[in-house]
């Protein structure tokens, strides 16, 4: 007959007796603490967050949407990651329906202007120069939660997506609100905030262009994780080598974090686009092709990290010699 023991709290020493207790033929229920606080101050700060949590109907997806509507940045980040340690613990288990919004609410700063309207960002050693990379970083990653939930709330229901599905975005999401604390945190240290400057919302527009296709499960992973964010393994190698270069050694830790986790994100988007196109019998590699040449709006052009998306999954069958005036022959 076994027996079970619970361990409350899971630093470095619960830890190190929940596993001998393990070793030993135990079965252990380790209780985090610090999540259950996380938990309890999220949930203290957005009231709405905690009806939608523990209404019966609408369990899982309506929380997704609750964070979708908060508008404070701080606020979401940290729902964001409370609510992924609820998941992932099991505490929030029932599949309801919840229909998100067509746009995520935000704070009334930063102001949102046009792409072209913001000013362009030159990396040098200036503190000016770090605060406007810090702060446009901080403001896709702020997007990149959104993005995460909306596709958790968005893609709820669908029998091609296991749970599998929503157990990772859901794990994406948290990463995101991860990334963007410690990009705003830095920004703190360099005498900042996230809001001091205009930032723009093609991220979103960009994303929410697929909402109407037939294939929109498709189209969102095509775009979201296939392009932008691929995009973003491409080009943060140089910004990490050019604040390291600043002197700057907590910006380029920080951004070293955020590299190293958005490689597993491409790596989800690549799984989960290559399955569903499985389950229609659809050509990957063509597939994601066609999508991007309809839904967006920019280029899809080199210098490629070619290294970093093989990491991920994301072979050069898919985007080497693309050119959105060009059809493939195939």
């Amino acid at each position: 007959m076994s027996v079970t023991v619970g361990v409350i709290g899971l630093g470095a020493m619960g830890s190190a007796i929940a596993i001998r207790l393990t070793q030993a033929g135990f079965d252990v229920i380790g209780i985090d603490l610090l999540e259950i606080e996380r938990l309890e101050r999220a949930l203290e700060r957005h009231p709405r967050l905690a009806e939608r949590v523990f209404t019966e109907a609408e369990r899982d997806y309506a929380a997704a949407v609750a964070i979708l509507e908060t508008a404070d940045a701080r606020d979401k980040a940290e729902s964001s990651r409370a609510l992924a340690a609820a998941w992932r613990d099991g505490g929030l288990t029932e599949i309801g329906t919840a229909r998100p919004p067509d746009r995520p609410a935000r704070q009334s700063r930063p102001p949102l202007v046009r792409p072209g309207e913001v000013p362009r960002r030159r990396l040098g050693r200036s503190r000016e120069s770090r605060v406007a990379l810090f702060h446009a970083l901080a403001h896709i990653e702020l997007n990149a939660i959104d993005l995460a939930w909306d596709m958790v709330a968005r893609f709820a229901g669908n029998p091609d997506l296991a749970r599998g599905f929503h157990d990772d975005w859901v794990a994406v999401a948290a990463e995101e609100a991860r990334h963007f604390t410690l990009l705003s945190d830095h920004l703190h240290r360099l005498g900042a905030s996230y809001g001091d400057l205009p930032a723009h919302d093609g991220l979103w527009q960009a994303a929410a262009a697929t909402a109407h296709d037939p294939l929109a499960r498709l189209a969102r992973l095509a775009v979201v994780p296939l392009v932008l964010e691929a995009r973003g393994l491409d080009v943060l190698p140089d910004m990490i080598a050019r604040v390291a270069a600043a002197g700057d050694r907590d910006g380029a830790a920080a951004l070293e974090i955020v590299y190293r986790d958005e490689i597993g994100h491409v790596g989800t988007g690549r799984r989960w686009f290559d399955h569903l196109c499985s389950c229609r019998g659809l050509p990957p590699e063509t597939t994601w092709r066609a999508l991007v040449r309809t839904h967006f709006k920019g280029e899809v052009k080199p210098p490629f990290n070619a290294a970093a998306r093989r990491a991920a999954g994301f072979l050069p069958a898919y985007y080497a010699g693309f050119s959105k005036q060009t059809a493939d022959s195939t």
